[in-house]
């Protein structure tokens, strides 16, 4: 798992810790029972304070995400499913609401939005039958 920081987004530090192990159990990067880096290695890695490190884990812990064995480390819980949902969910809307603000700055219609996301579903939806027709033909 790779944790990546911005200082410069105005979103507290420990927030974006906290957001990106919920994105990585949520894609599977990060599996159930899978351990967290150590707060003192990741916190250098990041470059940024062992407490702030500490902090992310400890809202983790507070919400359910992980857990703290003592002596071992943090682990990812392994019931977490709903959470999972919850934060693909979470992601997407957010992914979603900047395509619609930009698409705002833009001055691109509603109509046209909405024709433009259909498009690029209908070619997601044709690349992936071509991959599965090429996995067959092999």
């Amino acid at each position: 798992m790779i944790l990546q920081i911005n200082f410069k987004s105005g979103m507290p530090v420990y927030l974006q810790i906290v957001d990106q192990v919920k994105a990585a159990a949520a894609s599977g990067a990060l599996q159930p029972g899978e351990a967290l880096p150590s707060i003192r290695p990741l916190a250098e890695e990041l470059r940024v304070n062992r407490n702030t490190v500490a902090k992310a884990y400890a809202e983790l812990e507070n919400e359910g995400v992980i857990e703290t064995l003592p002596g071992r480390g943090c682990f990812l819980r392994e019931n977490h499913s709903a959470l999972r949902e919850e934060v693909r969910r979470e992601l997407l809307t957010q992914d979603v609401d900047q395509a619609i603000v930009q698409a705002h700055h833009f001055q691109v219609s509603r109509e046209d939005f909405l024709k433009l996301v259909h498009e690029r579903l209908d070619a997601l939806e044709e690349k992936r039958r071509a991959h599965e027709d090429h996995k067959e033909a092999q």
